[in-house]
Parts: C-alpha cells; sequence; structure tokens
C-alpha cells in the first residue's frame, strides 16, 4: 500500500505549477486513489489539491512532509475523472503530467466577466399605479413611460429601458432614490450560438438510419462497444446524430459532438440548435476567451445538454455523459500536434470508459485505423449505404492528365471539365472546384538548373503569393519574389503554379460572367468568414467555389451538381505512409458533394495517376475495395494499425546536439530491448529537418503491441532525467502518427 501521495495544487498559477508530495495518515489509506480531491496543508492555509500519482517512495525527507487532512467529499466527480484521464494521456502519450492536466482542465483564461443590470420595481402594484397617474398629470413623460413598462413587466434590461424605451441613467436614478425601483448587476454568460428562436423539427428517420440508432442504443445498454457508423456522403448520418442525442437527453444525459474545426460552420451548428434550442453550445479556435469560459461554465451549471467543437470540446465538463460522438472521424485534426499528442478518437473512449458512455464513429471513409477495429470486432460497425430518399451517389470520370498535354491542352481544366462548367453555368447550376493546395503558386523553382527557393531557416521551400512575397508557412519568414535564378542566373524561374489564388484567376479569364467564391486558409482568417463565404454560395450568390480541403468537409449544398478536383494525386506524393488514404478520402468526400439535392451530381477526377488504387476506389465509392488493398500494404510494411509505430523526436539548434542525443537513445534501445520483434530505424532526419533555426532527428520504433512501445518511451525518459548536461535537447514523443513532426 502506497505510502505517499504526489499532488498538483493549482495548475494555473506557473509557481504551483509542479507536484507536492504528502504523507498519507493510515486512517484515509484505503480511500486514496488517483484522481481524487483532497483538502491538504499549504504554507500557512489550508488548501484543496489532486492526487495525480500514489508511490511508496519518498521524494524528500519525511520528517518535513505533511499528512493529507482528508478527502474531500464535496468535490465534482468529473474533476477526479479528468484528473485520472490525465495520467492515461501522460501513460500512453508521454510528455509531463502538468502538460496533460492543462489539456484536459483548460485553465480559465482571464477575461472580464459579463455582468449585465436589471431594472426592477419594488413598489407595491398599487402604489405604483397611483404614481403612474400622478406622473402623467405633472407630465413626467419620461418617468411615466418607464413606469408604465415596469407595471407590464416587473423587471427589465437596463440596456432595454435605456435604449428601446429612451429612457436616461438621470432619470432611473431619480427613480431610485424615490425608492420606486432598484438596479440590480448579475453574472450573465455569453452564448456564441447568435440566433435565440428554436425552430420546429418535423424529420423523421428513414428505415436504415432508424435501424442504426436502435442498434447503439441497445449496444449502450449492454456492451457499451465504440460504435462505427460507416455511412456514404448523403445517407444522413447527422439525423442518426441527432436522434441518439434526444434519446440521451431523455434520460438525463449529455452529449460532446466533435467535429472538424473546418466543418464547423455556422450550417452544422444550426442543425442542432434548430432542434435543441440554447441547451447546445460551441466551442471553436474563433471564440473570444470570455465566450470559452463561459461555455465550460455553462456545461459545468447544467445549462447545456450538448456541446459541439473540435478536439478540445472532448474535455468539457459534463457530469452524466452519454455519448461522444466523432463525425468525420478519419479526420487528421483528431490527432493533436502539441504535447501531448494524444489522439481524440483513442482519449474519447478512455473518457467513456470512465464515465459509463458510448463513443460513436462516424464517416463515409472511415479511418484504417477505426475499421480495422470494426473488422476485429473491438467497435460496432453499422452500415449506412443509401443516400436519403435513396438519391444516385454521382457520376464520375477520371480525366487523364498526360493525355490532355499530348492534345495540346495546357490548361489547368481538362476539356472534359470546361464542357462541364459551361453546361452548369447555363443551366443555373453550381460548380465546386478542388485542389489541396494554398496560396497563389507552390514551391519556386528553376527550369534550367532545378534550383528550389528555400526559407533560410526551415528546410522546406517558399510559397508565392500575389503580393510579390515568398512565404515560409513554418516560421513566417518573408522575402521579394525573385527574377532571376540564384543558383544559375537564368531567368526561367517560377512556381508550380496549383494554388488557389492561380486557379481563381484562370477559371474568371475562362468563365467571365461567372460569379466566383475561393475559400482557402487566407481567405477565412476573421472571425466569420467561413459562414459570410458558404452563406453566400448556399444562398447562390456564386456560382463556382474555389477551394481547398475546408470545402469538402460535410457541407450540404443542394444545387452543386458538378464537382472538379484539379490535381487529385498532388497528395499521393507525400512522404507519409497514410498518402492513399488521405488521397482516397479526400477524392471521396469531395466527390460526395455533388448531387445532394434533386438533379443528379457530376465529378471530374483530373490525375496524372489514374491506375492508383486510392483514385480508382474513389472514382466507384468503393471503400471496402480501398481497405482490402489498404491494409494489404500496411501489412506488409507493418504500419499501424497491423503494428504500432514510436517516433521519438530529438531536437536542438545544434545538429551535431542533435543526432548525438538520437544515435545515445539508438544505442540504448538496442542493448536493452531483446525482443525480436521490434524494428528500430534511425536516427535520420524529420520530414521537415530544420524548423526556426532548430535542427530535428527522430528515431521510428515499431512493435506489434503498444504496451512495448510505451516501455521504451519510459525507458527514453528515465534516461533523459539522467542525463546531465541536456537542457539545450528537447525530447518528445508520438505513437501512430497521423500528422508527423
Amino acid at each position: 500500500m502506497a505510502k505517499y501521495a504526489n499532488i498538483i495544487i493549482d495548475i494555473s498559477h506557473e509557481k504551483l505549477d509542479k507536484t507536492f508530495q504528502y504523507r498519507i495518515p493510515p486512517e484515509i489509506k484505503d480511500e486514496i486513489t488517483e484522481g481524487m480531491q483532497v483538502i491538504v496543508p499549504f504554507g500557512n492555509r489550508t488548501i484543496k489539491g489532486y492526487v495525480i500519482e500514489l508511490t511508496d517512495k519518498a521524494e524528500f525527507d519525511t520528517a518535513k512532509l505533511k499528512d493529507i487532512k482528508a478527502v474531500d467529499n464535496n468535490a465534482m466527480q468529473i474533476e477526479s475523472q479528468f484528473i485520472a484521464l490525465a495520467a492515461w494521456m501522460r501513460k500512453n502519450y508521454g510528455g509531463t503530467m502538468n502538460q496533460a492536466l492543462k489539456t484536459v482542465i483548460p485553465i480559465k483564461e482571464k477575461a472580464k466577466e459579463k455582468k449585465s443590470r436589471l431594472v426592477r420595481l419594488v413598489l407595491p402594484f398599487n402604489e405604483a399605479a397611483s404614481l403612474l397617474e400622478e406622473l402623467k398629470r405633472k407630465h413626467r413623460t419620461a418617468r411615466a413611460r418607464l413606469l408604465e413598462a415596469l407595471l407590464e413587466e416587473t423587471v427589465l434590461s437596463y440596456d432595454v429601458i435605456t435604449k428601446k424605451l429612451h429612457i436616461t441613467a438621470d432619470v432611473i436614478k431619480a427613480m431610485m432614490q424615490q425608492g420606486v425601483i432598484t438596479v440590480e448587476e448579475v453574472r450573465t454568460y455569453r452564448n456564441p450560438v447568435r440566433t435565440q428562436e428554436k425552430g420546429a423539427y418535423t424529420l423523421t428517420l428513414n428505415a436504415m438510419q432508424q435501424k442504426v440508432v436502435d442498434a447503439v442504443i441497445e449496444n449502450a445498454r449492454t456492451e457499451k462497444k465504440p460504435c462505427l457508423i460507416h455511412g456514404v456522403t448523403g445517407s444522413g448520418k447527422t439525423e442518426v446524430y441527432m436522434e441518439l442525442i434526444a434519446e440521451a437527453a431523455g434520460r438525463g444525459k449529455q452529449s460532446i459532438v466533435l467535429i472538424p474545426e473546418i466543418a464547423l460552420t455556422y450550417q452544422t451548428v444550426m442543425r442542432f440548435y434548430h432542434r435543441f434550442g440554447d441547451r447546445v453550445s460551441i466551442m471553436n479556435s474563433k471564440l473570444s476567451p470570455g465566450e470559452r469560459s463561459d461555455q465550460f461554465e455553462r456545461a459545468k451549471k447544467g445549462e447545456i445538454d450538448v456541446m459541439i467543437g473540435p478536439r478540445s470540446a472532448l474535455f468539457t465538463p459534463f457530469s452524466n455523459l452519454g455519448y461522444i460522438i466523432i463525425d468525420e472521424e478519419h479526420e487528421g485534426t483528431y490527432k493533436s500536434e502539441t504535447i501531448p499528442r494524444y489522439h481524440a478518437r483513442e482519449t474519447a473512449i478512455e473518457r467513456a470508459r470512465m464515465s459509463g458512455a458510448t463513443v460513436i464513429l462516424g464517416s463515409a471513409t472511415p479511418s484504417i485505423e477505426s475499421f480495422y477495429h470494426a473488422k476485429k470486432g473491438d467497435y460496432l460497425l453499422l452500415s449506412m449505404d443509401k443516400r436519403v430518399k435513396e438519391k444516385p451517389l454521382p457520376q464520375c470520370e477520371i480525366v487523364d492528365l498526360r493525355e490532355e498535354l499530348k492534345a495540346r491542352n495546357f490548361s489547368i481544366l481538362s476539356r472534359s471539365l470546361h464542357k462541364k462548367i459551361e453546361q452548369r453555368l447555363l443551366r443555373k447550376e453550381q460548380v465546386m472546384l478542388f485542389i489541396n493546395r494554398r496560396g497563389m503558386a507552390g514551391f519556386v523553382s528553376c527550369r534550367a538548373c532545378g534550383h528550389v527557393m528555400k526559407c533560410p531557416h526551415c528546410d522546406v521551400s517558399l510559397h508565392a503569393h500575389n503580393n510579390g512575397k515568398l512565404i515560409c508557412h513554418y516560421c513566417g519568414y518573408e522575402q521579394n519574389h525573385v527574377k532571376i535564378c540564384p543558383n544559375c542566373g537564368s531567368k526561367y524561374i517560377s512556381g508550380f503554379k496549383a494554388g488557389t489564388q492561380k486557379i481563381e484567376e484562370l477559371v474568371k479569364k475562362e468563365f467571365p460572367k461567372a460569379r466566383i467564391l475561393r475559400m482557402d486558409f487566407d481567405t477565412t482568417r476573421s472571425k466569420d468568414s467561413y459562414e459570410k463565404i458558404l452563406s453566400a454560395f448556399a444562398n447562390q450568390e456564386a456560382d463556382i467555389l474555389i477551394g481547398t480541403q475546408m470545402i469538402v468537409k460535410g457541407h450540404d449544398f443542394p444545387n452543386v451538381t458538378l464537382v472538379g478536383v484539379l490535381a487529385a494525386d498532388l497528395s499521393l506524393y507525400v512522404s507519409d505512409y497514410h498518402a492513399a488514404e488521405r488521397t482516397f478520402q479526400l477524392l471521396t468526400q469531395a466527390a460526395g458533394r455533388a448531387g445532394r439535392g434533386e438533379k443528379p451530381g457530376e465529378v471530374i477526377i483530373q490525375t496524372y495517376n489514374p491506375e492508383h488504387y486510392s483514385v480508382i476506389c474513389a472514382k466507384n465509392q468503393d471503400y471496402n475495395q480501398f481497405y482490402e488493398e489498404e491494409i494489404f500494404y500496411r501489412q506488409a510494411m507493418r504500419y499501424p494499425p497491423v503494428w504500432h509505430m514510436l517516433v521519438v523526436l530529438c531536437a536542438s539548434k545544434e545538429e551535431a546536439e542533435a543526432y548525438a542525443c538520437a544515435k545515445e537513445l539508438a544505442d540504448t534501445m538496442e542493448k536493452v530491448q531483446a525482443d525480436k520483434k521490434l524494428q528500430m530505424i534511425g536516427p535520420a532526419d524529420a520530414a521537415v529537418a530544420k524548423v526556426n533555426d532548430i535542427y530535428k532527428k527522430v528515431l521510428y520504433f515499431k512493435h506489434p503491441d503498444y504496451g512495448v512501445l510505451i516501455q521504451i518511451k519510459d525507458k527514453v525518459e528515465q534516461l533523459m532525467e539522467e542525463k546531465q548536461g541536456v537542457k539545450n535537447i528537447s525530447v518528445q514523443f508520438d505513437f501512430d502518427p497521423v500528422n508527423g513532426f
């Protein structure tokens, strides 16, 4: 039985951002568990803290250690659960306990509390009525107007009185002094959902949707397995989610709905709001600190039942959680790129296990990992293979761009796509053009010698923008565009013309009468820019929408009958084992935007690699065939999910130090790990070997047992603690990487 407890006092203050050790008194030793809130002496006062570790090892002189005073029986169970979840994340993903705690328990940012003033009538009704007559008789019109309004509604907002009734502050003050009214200040919570009207919700599920709902509810009552809903684009997964949320709310339970940030639009939120009203709230990066803080407070107080948001919404402090729904579960944004590099899917499953909730994963193109677990029986697999109202899936055509070049067509638009855009414009139908690039052009290179313009601080190419600048998308370095190659002096230096801005210019030139909108990172920087562009397109204020992957994420535009994928295979040439999977997902999701209304849809996929299985399977909307091809490749190469992978990153301002650290770790692991199944690769340069003058070296470990990789992570952490003079080197971990360092 553990004798000591390591306790975190307050993670919001830097000076207390560490653990303090206390003795566990015998009378409470059987009660103490990790995650529990306790009361401890701290300085000359008593304070609350959280137990994050139980141990037999005293870190200080035991004579100087103080005893835990008591277990805090009034503590919210949800906070203890979050401490335990942080400990799980720390173990499974690396990093420090404090980093994990700050992830699961968002520190309340310093934001001014929003206050509102209420004006209340305190005079008895009969006396107020008599006073009103007297005020009218004396032509005290402003006071009479205020009193008349308060006789109808005894409490009014101060702002309504001053702005709508046009009553001055002096009149309000005078009536307060008379004892007629009082002015009260109350705390109000910011609501990021702008509308306050709950709509009429009349949709009835079809038989396929109802079958999935029934299966999930039955599973939630019995096995509580994670559920994977594999539903083709347009099959009505959102309606299934809402029916399950309503069922949970009927049992007094709350639900979290995770949506990739780029798909978290006004259109999406309103679908939930029209059914659940102001019991819904949202979380996203565009909210102010005050708005974010208020949403967690509202959740704690039980004022909302549904939280919709990206990865961070997973840590909404609901105390009676029913469902955690992860829509578009295949998205890479569900993997954190900061320490701890957790995956929302696995973390949601652990939180659900702790709270007795059920996880629901949904996608038209499930991640290979999730489908693999479903095939093994770890998840309950549910299929929705038809669109709502039996609408047909769009017709897909693959265009070989090599043939276009042979036919002397040098345009970014193939002949077939050009013709079909013309047809849509004549029929007043809408078109979406998708490319997985950003900026006016991609890398800038010399056609004479092959020199590529690179960032002097990062091992990446610079991107050309419309303002005449070459910009690094990693560290922000910029310089003027070059007209002469700095390597050979040639004038034939230019960019790869595949950026959204360049496409917009070309399309405007080809179709001068078309109304065109562009949606990419550069046009969506402001708070409401997503909504403005998407609303304009939904209202048919534009004929063509050009954009990066953010335009293909779950949006529903009934008048879109043509989707053109301009460079389908750009994502195939990324140095990453997910390349084929991402390509298939993007193409399938893009195709799914066409023909969602009454009119049939068409998709043109332009590619230099028409024989690749990811392109062919996307054209046929055949996920199962793609999965069989891809899992065979993963098995052969021993990649996740068949095997697991751990990437250890060593970073330093000195390249030699980074390499030496990685080499020492590799040599040590070879000595201590006798497991013959373990594969180790490296040290090697990271995918981007230098960022902001920091050199990055990586080691790759592969093993079929995730637990073995956790042991390696623990050993590396131990070695780094024992090493002296390594302050200039940082070591990070990434398990089953999705986005890479």
